[in-house]
Order: structure tokens, then sequence, then C-alpha cells
């Protein structure tokens, strides 16, 4: 293929598995090729247990199966897989990893919590200009909310792993269906906790703009559309706004579980977890002062296919 590289990385989060196959020419534009996302719930029941459950692999095998036919029919030069809270917090973890190479044939690496905020810093900051103020990425995912604070262009000046995941945050609070007042209350008070003695009040103070990335905020961006089916070409870069994300809540909220399942714009398998999100969102941005966040498609794939190809390119 010339001077540009084809890479294939999957993301093995709590609650999504995610690919993403791109071109990363000489000069290091990467260029989507195909990608892939499958709520896969491999964090169910950790939080309380401490172990991957079985049906949970079972049904991430199964995804990365797939994954691998599509790497290989793409003809990618160069194949990982991430994985990150879920897998970092249960004592089965190392078993998993050498399953997921046995069986799909990814090379997995469990990443620390500061490796995930480079990696996502990189991936959602990559097409900005290198100029400007401090920009804060919140990635929400199932086991864990990161912080991640810096100038596009460098590496963080900050980060932090927070226990916020959705689907974590879920088990713990929301008992009803729909949720009791007094839950999300709860949920709301954690959230606020959890982000106070997270990150200090000179680093909230600092930031100047707010990139959200992952399943909640595209969720979100889709829903504040009506995007049916969803477009990524409307949700990337879509601005969601703080007191729309308010209003979004509450409909949610007051929403059992099997109306959530048929909003336009949200996928049916996130229904479970959309609240939990969205809550951590909100109170993220007000804990921030953020009036509206810009909403990013890129995010740790991007990242992780940037950081692959330094090297190649390095020796080009």
């Amino acid at each position: 293929m010339g001077g540009v590289q084809r890479i294939a990385v999957a993301d093995l989060g709590t609650n999504s598995t995610r690919l993403l196959v791109a071109d990363l020419p000489r000069e290091g534009e990467l260029v989507e090729v195909e990608r892939l996302s499958e709520v896969t719930r491999l964090g169910q029941g950790v939080d309380s247990s401490g172990r991957l459950a079985e049906d949970a692999m079972e049904r991430v095998h199964g995804c990365l199966g797939r994954y691998r036919e599509v790497a290989d029919r793409h003809g990618a030069e160069l194949s990982v897989a991430v994985a990150t809270s879920a897998v970092r917090d249960a004592a089965n973890g190392p078993e998993f990893r050498e399953t997921v190479r046995e069986r799909s044939g990814f090379e997995i690496r469990i990443i620390s919590g500061e490796e995930e905020a480079r990696l996502t810093f990189l991936g959602a900051t990559g097409g900005r200009p290198a100029e400007g103020g401090s920009v804060l990425v919140i990635d929400i995912g199932g086991g864990s909310t990161e912080y991640v604070v810096g100038r596009p262009g460098e590496d963080p000046a900050f980060h932090v792993s927070t226990r916020l995941g959705s689907v974590r945050q879920s088990e713990r609070h929301l008992t009803g269906d729909p949720p009791p007042h007094e839950d999300l209350e709860a949920l709301a008070a954690a959230a606020r906790d959890i982000v106070a003695a997270g990150v200090p009040v000179h680093v909230r103070d600092s930031v100047e703009a707010g990139i959200a990335v992952a399943g909640t905020a595209t969720s979100l961006a889709a829903i504040d559309q009506e995007l049916t089916p969803y477009d990524a070409a409307r949700v990337d870069g879509y601005r969601l706004v703080l007191g729309e994300c308010e209003r979004m809540l509450a409909r949610l909220a007051a929403m059992p579980l099997d109306q959530r399942r048929v909003v336009p714009g949200l996928h049916p398998d996130r229904a479970p977890t959309i609240v939990a999100g969205a809550t951590i969102l909100v109170e993220s941005m007000r804990a921030f002062r953020l009036e509206y966040v810009d909403v990013s498609e890129a995010d740790i794939l991007h990242g992780v296919a940037l950081d692959l190809s330094r090297p190649a390119l390095d020796k080009s």
C-alpha cells in the first residue's frame, strides 16, 4: 500500500466492544476504513463479584471473532486489542486475556488508567490545532470515567480515572424502572463527590473547552437530533448544550426501559445505562462549569492507531 499502513484496533470496553480499521498515510492523517460497535456488557457484575462473567466473556469472544474476519478482509497489517476498566478490575482478567489471544488472534493489552488517558486525549484532540487553551476530554465508559486535561499536540497535563462508569453506577444506584427520584439524587450526588475528590479545583478552573467521547455522548447527540438511523457524520463535532442535556436526562429518567429502547437516536442496547451516563455527563459539565461540550467520534481507538503507527512512520 505504498506509504500507507492499515491498522485494526479493537477496544474491549466495559459496555461495548468496538473495532476501527484505518489507514495512516505517511503524513499522519488517519483515514477510517470501517468502524463497528457492539454492546457486549463485558463488565456485567464485575463491580459486585470482582470477576468477569462467563456469558459476558463469551459475548466478547463471539464479537472478536467477527471483528477478526473484518480485519482480515480489509488486509490489516497490524492488529491489537486494548482492554481497560472491566478487565483491569477483574480477578480473572489475565486468564481472559490469554483466551482472547488463543481464540481470535488479537494481541490484547490491558492498559493502565494513565495510558488510557493519554491515548484517549491523543485520539480526541488529534484534529484540533495545537494552539489554544486547556481542553478537557470526558470519556464516560461502562466501568469508569476518565477526565483528561491538556493542550492539543501535547501530552495531557492532568488525568484521572474514576469509578463513575455508566454500568457500574447503574448497578449501584438505580433500583426501579423507571428509577425513583431518590435513586437519581443518590447517583448525582455520588458523581459530584467523585469528581470533586478526583479533580482539584485549580484543574477544573483551568479548562476552557470540553470534548465528550464514547457512547453516552454520541447517543445524546443522536437523541438531540433524532437521528434514525445513526449518522456518525452528524454526531462528530455536534455541540451538546448543558440545558439540553438536562432536559434529555429528565425525559429519559422518567421512562421505563421499554420506552427508552425506542427513543429515536438511542440504540436499544444502550437504553439500560443511558440514564446513569447522562447523569455523569451533566454533573461533569456542571463541575467544570462548561455550558457545552463538543462530541467527538474519535477517541481511544484513534489514539491507539496513531500511537501504533509512530514507530513505522519514524523509520520511513
